[in-house]
């Protein structure tokens, strides 16, 4: 029996054309340029259909609501389809796949995010070999999970981060393994495919749009500018500190504002700013402030499933106390073992 895909176009640099302003999606024009991909009639490819989204967007104009969006369109499709491919810019395709990992809920198929660097209607598109090879995995049913795709690459959604504007290698996981490699063959990593225990059966649970910040610290910064920030409505702060988990602890701005925050209930959560590294609070003395408030380790999650795990627990109107065990507690394979 032919495996099924089904592709979502949600905009990005792949079918964007140019224009006086720069490059920018174009309406209806994408499945021309899927229609030129000869590959995709293969008999060794899957059938597929595209769902445009309307309107198309960069990617930098996507946040919780499309993420809703773009998960209801899967959860509506759930049965239809053995595999999805989501076509997405690239500047925030690594928040979108992690968000999309934490509100599909018992996912049993492959989600498979990919792009390119260069648009399709350039000679030298990246798109063309990103999307034959993204539809290949998303119909094989051995990812199951929420992946990204790029230039030979397959990883885990929520471990990705963007480290190039530049190469076609624009996606890195740096601290877990990739799913696969793509050469002559698929190649699966079967160690780098375990994942925790998921729920039994498939579920969409929409994000709901929570005050949230990422503040990143610095040498020198003011840190009495802070108190407005973190002191109004936010309900969970995502710090991005130095090294191991370490903020200045003799600034007593920054620890007064941190104290005051957490004492009126927002959630500090601790990330690193080091590419590869975790954040274990209390490891120095210079982060044992942040533990005497009740701040969580984000251990070495990016910052990006950091941002979208605080919106799914958020979500879930989850006591405080619960929501700090699930925020250290390894739930999509967003977290080491």
């Amino acid at each position: 029996m032919n495996k099924k895909v089904c592709i979502l176009y949600t905009g990005g640099t792949i079918g964007m054309v140019p224009t006086e302003d720069g490059y920018a999606p174009k309406k209806g024009y994408f499945r021309s340029l899927l229609d030129d991909i000869s590959q995709l009639r293969h008999e060794d490819m899957p059938t597929w259909d595209l769902v445009e989204f309307d309107p198309l967007l960069d990617s930098s104009d996507i946040s919780v609501d499309e993420w809703n969006v773009i998960g209801s369109a899967i959860a509506a499709r759930y049965d239809k389809y053995d595999g999805f491919v989501i076509l997405h810019g690239t500047d925030t395709m690594a928040y979108t796949a992690s968000a999309l990992s934490f509100m599909l809920e018992g996912l049993g198929k492959p989600v498979v995010m990919t792009g390119s660097q260069i648009p399709m209607c350039e000679v030298r598109s990246d798109g063309r070999d990103n999307i034959i090879n993204s539809m290949m995995i998303a119909s094989q049913g051995v990812a199951n999970e929420v992946s990204i795709y790029f230039a030979g690459k397959l990883i885990r959604g929520n471990r990705a981060t963007k480290t190039s504007a530049d190469d076609l290698i624009a996606f890195t996981s740096p601290s877990y393994p990739p799913l696969a490699s793509v050469g002559i063959d698929i190649k699966y990593s079967r160690r780098g495919l375990q994942l925790p225990e998921q729920p039994a059966n498939f579920n969409f649970r929409a994000f709901k749009r929570v005050p949230i910040a990422v503040l990143k610290l610095f040498p020198g910064m003011r840190f009495d500018l802070l108190e407005p920030i973190i002191a109004e409505k936010i309900r969970g702060v995502i710090l991005e500190a130095f090294g191991s988990g370490n903020i200045p602890s003799q600034d007593p701005a920054l620890v007064n504002s941190i104290r005051r925050a957490s004492e009126s209930g927002t959630l500090i959560a601790v990330c690193s700013q080091c590419y590869q590294g975790t954040a274990r609070i209390g490891t120095y003395a210079a982060s044992s402030k942040l533990r005497d408030f009740g701040a969580v380790s984000c251990l070495d999650m990016t910052t990006e499933a950091a941002v979208a795990k605080l919106y799914y627990l958020f979500s879930q109107d989850m006591e405080p106390d619960t929501m700090k065990r699930a925020m250290e507690t390894n739930l999509r394979g967003e977290i080491s073992i």
